[in-house]
């Protein structure tokens, strides 16, 4: 079966006027067009190819790498706005429509929404979605605690971050946990802190309890070396200078200077830590 909005792996059977037809491997066929042609071919090699409908509403194969895919979520830039909605710059030919109907705000002309891509069943047209929340479902959760998960920022709220946690579950990092600056749509690293009893998760940026130990100090480290083996912090320093310099907690900056301590990696002076 040939998947609208995914990369498909298919065959070359056959050249024409306007392209190769390729198939899949139930002998479903789609062009490619001859501007996507590659120099050499011959029948018979497999192609990885994007599969959408064109502005003519055929279905059409292409080589381009379109910014976001069927079930992705992405940060893209409104084209234009018309009586029908908005349409999207993805990297493609044909634009991404996100009906009014599907827009949180109205979008306009020039602005950068974070969006879903979904396929509409009844016009087998991909569309967009910037009500993110509905295509995310914390019923069954797929992570534990601890977990390193994949993020992407999607709204700020009064308490803190919201992120797509792996594609596919919502979570908040609260603001007592966030040292460095978060803009939506960002693709970071995080770790599930704590699941909630409703299934909320709780999302940090650096890991947890004795696991957080030895990547903070691996931080401190590169820090002084940078610096010429000198910085001008201390366990009394000001959370928000840490913040700053190191993008961690004083928490975990105390923790990491105590493990280069004890590997006798670094020295501690009234006037700040100095690389041994």
């Amino acid at each position: 079966m040939i998947h609208i909005g995914e990369y498909n792996t298919l065959e070359i059977v056959r050249e024409t006027e306007p392209g190769l037809f390729l198939s899949d491997k139930e002998d479903n066929e789609v062009l490619l067009p001859n501007r996507y042609v590659p120099e050499s071919f011959e029948i018979g090699d497999e192609l990885d190819v994007f599969v959408y409908l064109d502005n003519e509403e055929r279905l059409v194969a292409v080589t381009d790498h379109p910014y976001i895919t069927k079930g992705d979520f992405a940060l893209l830039r409104c084209n234009a706005v018309t009586k029908f909605g908005a349409f999207l710059d993805w990297g493609m030919v044909k634009e991404l429509f996100c009906p009014f109907k599907e827009q949180v705000f109205k979008m306009k002309e020039g602005g950068w929404y974070l969006v879903h891509c979904y396929l509409d069943e009844e016009t087998e047209r991909l569309v967009a979605s910037s009500k993110t929340n509905r295509f995310l479902d914390n019923t069954n959760l797929t992570v534990e605690v601890f977990d390193e998960v994949d993020l992407i920022v999607s709204h700020p709220s009064e308490i803190g971050m919201n992120v797509i946690v792996n594609k596919k579950h919502l979570g908040l990092i609260f603001k007592d946990n966030i040292f460095k600056d978060l803009s939506v749509g960002d693709r970071l690293k995080g770790y599930v802190k704590k699941i909630r009893k409703d299934n909320k998760l709780d999302i940090v940026l650096e890991q947890i309890g004795y696991r957080s130990i030895e990547p903070n100090a691996d931080i401190i480290l590169k820090e002084l070396k940078d610096n010429g083996g000198y910085l001008e912090l201390t366990d009394k320093s000001d959370p928000e200078l840490i913040k700053e310099v190191l993008q961690m907690s004083k928490k975990n900056f105390k923790k990491g200077i105590g493990n280069l301590y004890k590997q006798r990696l670094i020295e501690i002076k009234e006037d700040g830590i100095y690389l041994v």
